[in-house]
């Protein structure tokens, strides 16, 4: 289990669960104040016919008001164990990949991590939770619904702390990718791609670079900070199986297709991951020059 009781805590966490749902709920009020003020009672029956029409036509009244919202309202934080969890692990990330920038002469710019609930507008537009945790290179931060947690345990079988640990440190990655220029190289190339297939594979190398990233992360964790306990880099190496592209095909009912891949093999994630745990060195990462994958 990860030893993150007692440690330091980011300050680099946005708390806005539970902000949609509060924000829906506003533009609900104000939306039949107007109505009332304006139309009185008739105005308020013909929001009613509408709406019982709209349900018996299979759409949610409720949700096309709550979807008008920005998503960025802010709701009070709530200190619980997720976000204690959550600002722990995000700390021990900071303090690595500030130390590993140190040594190359150059200063690590923290990113933010959000914590939301069901949708969320980040500078990328507007997601979901059913997208899963995700990385924004327009604003630079990171984006979590940490109900995923639950579903990597239940739904994945890739239950403990380090999983949940291994997900934020990838996401961490991305972010090193942003600012050391390779995301934008990346996406560079993947103009220039001919055809959905390469570009996809080029989207994979990425992936894979950043769960390495996540493995050199995970060396410093364990080896320096005392950061890890035993059994903790088996839960990152049942998580990484557990979401691999040729995995999710298979438990979707599909044929596995290689060239629809986006984030590697279950093999590939592992490999790629223990590789940057046991070098602990950013120059074994390299994924676009590797001879294989």
């Amino acid at each position: 289990m990860v030893k993150w009781q007692g440690r330091r805590q980011s300050r680099n966490v946005e708390d806005r669960r539970g902000a949609a749902a509060a924000g829906g709920a506003g533009v609900i009020l104000m939306l039949l104040r107007f109505i009332i003020g304006r139309f009185g009672i008739r105005g308020l029956l013909l929001v009613g016919v509408v709406g019982v029409g709209l349900y018996f036509a299979g759409v949610n009244p409720l949700a096309l008001l709550q979807g008008g919202t920005t998503g960025t309202q802010t709701a009070e934080p709530v200190d619980d164990e997720t976000s204690q969890f959550v600002r722990a692990v995000l700390a021990e990330t900071e303090d690595v990949w500030s130390t590993l920038f140190a040594e190359q002469g150059s200063t690590y710019p923290q990113p933010t991590l959000v914590m939301f609930s069901g949708v969320v507008a980040s500078g990328c537009g507007q997601a979901s939770s059913a997208v899963g945790p995700f990385y924004c290179p327009a604003d630079q931060k990171l984006y979590l619904d940490a109900s995923f947690f639950r579903e990597l345990a239940q739904r994945f079988g890739a239950p403990g702390d380090f999983a949940a640990a291994y997900v934020i440190a990838h996401e961490v990655g991305h972010h090193v990718q942003t600012v050391t220029g390779i995301s934008e190289q990346v996406r560079t190339a993947q103009q220039r791609a001919r055809g959905e297939g390469e570009a996809n594979a080029l989207q994979v190398m990425m992936e894979l670079q950043a769960d390495c990233y996540a493995g050199v992360w995970a060396h410093y964790a364990d080896r320096t900070s005392g950061f890890l306990d035993d059994g903790d880099i088996e839960e990152g190496l049942r998580a990484a199986a557990a979401i691999g592209d040729d995995a999710l095909q298979r438990d979707a009912g599909q044929t596995v297709r290689p060239e629809k891949f986006t984030h590697g093999t279950s093999q590939q994630r592992q490999s790629w991951f223990t590789r940057g745990y046991r070098s602990g060195r950013v120059e074994q990462c390299d994924t676009f020059n590797a001879a294989s994958l």
